[in-house]
């Protein structure tokens, strides 16, 4: 049991996300997947402190956020989905 949990953070190359053991998500695991998910902090972070009008906000955060989290979902070895422990 802990050498599956121990393993979760092991990919395929091409993968720059591990799916998460409990629940729905992913984890990054490559400066690809780490980077990415940076920039997008970043994005979030400074929108609001741009930007005064809070629809144009709105619009551009879920401009942001619908593109990650498909990159996301495309990037992640197993897609994302909802888990419940390690694989068997």
């Amino acid at each position: 049991m802990l050498s599956d949990l121990d393993n979760r953070n092991e990919t395929r190359p091409q993968h720059w996300f591990a799916p998460k053991v409990y629940g729905f998500g992913a984890t990054p695991v490559t400066w690809q997947g780490w980077a990415v998910t940076a920039a997008f902090v970043a994005l979030v972070m400074a929108i609001p402190m741009l930007l005064h009008h809070p629809i144009a906000v709105v619009a551009l955060l879920l401009a942001f956020t619908v593109p990650f989290i498909a990159l996301v979902h495309a990037k992640t070895d197993g897609g994302l989905a909802w888990r419940w422990g390690p694989d068997r």
